[in-house]
């Protein structure tokens, strides 16, 4: 299957400078690996998507303990609210 794709100027600005860096030989080879790229991190995006509830027991995991100069994070929060 052939695909015919028409780049903006910005899109072509960018295939251009990659063209210039000498890792790619053609505009169809720089605009195969963005499209392997992108592919990839959409699978990771799925992989390591949380729903809201997993994503705020993350956090609260992730702030125990945590201290910056002695305070806590929550000490540190109570200073910011008095100003």
């Amino acid at each position: 299957m052939s695909v015919t794709v028409t780049l903006d100027q910005h899109g072509e600005q960018i295939v251009e400078a990659q063209l210039r860096t000498g890792r790619y030989s053609s505009a169809e080879e720089v605009v195969a690996r963005a499209l392997e790229t992108l592919t990839q991190s959409g699978q990771s995006e799925v992989r390591h998507r949380k729903t809201p509830a997993e994503a705020v027991a993350h956090i609260r995991q992730s702030r125990k303990g945590i201290k910056l100069g002695g305070l806590k994070v929550k000490d540190l929060i109570y200073e910011g609210h008095k100003y």
